[in-house]
């Protein structure tokens, strides 16, 4: 069973306001990257830091159009490190909006790496309504999400 998934959604936006959303630093860490934010615009062949901490190493940048970045899994005690691939896509609509779809590929294929890829899928689904929020209203949707964070921890799993 290969882990992988997929999530889009449609903001209504031109697809250059989109895009800059997620490449430029100042807009991600606005309603995503809101705890420690972001190093530096996401430009190919580069290095950035998400949340103070973490390595996103970009691969492509085709403007207006693809993002691909790959970022350390997290791994069970024990486990070797290994990354995963987020490919990103923005697709203009005939109405003027943008269709933005995530994927992410590459999770091993054990207990540990079915939890990431889960967990990521919820990140993504919530990064994609927090982006909405902010490019079309403004809004901030991820202030005061996630417990952790409003003690200035990163987002963590809450307790089952």
């Amino acid at each position: 069973m290969t882990l992988e998934f997929r999530v889009n959604g449609r903001i209504a936006r031109p697809v250059d306001e989109v895009f800059d959303a997620v490449v430029n630093p100042d807009q991600l860490s606005r309603y995503f990257v809101t705890l420690g934010g972001v190093s530096a615009p996401l430009v190919a062949g580069t290095t950035v830091t998400w949340w103070g901490e973490v390595p996103v190493d970009v691969e492509t940048v085709e403007p207006n159009e693809r993002i691909v970045f790959r970022w350390d899994a997290k791994v069970a005690e024990g486990e070797a490190p290994y990354r995963t691939t987020v490919e990103m896509r923005f697709k203009s609509l005939d109405d003027g909006a943008t269709m933005v779809t995530i994927a992410e590929t590459g999770w091993r294929e054990n207990e540990q790496g079915q939890k990431s890829s889960y967990m990521n899928c919820e990140g993504w689904s919530q990064m994609l309504a927090c982006m909405k929020a902010w490019v079309e209203y403004g809004i901030n949707l991820r202030e005061g999400y996630y417990v952790s964070e409003l003690s200035g921890n990163p987002a963590l799993e809450p307790d089952a």
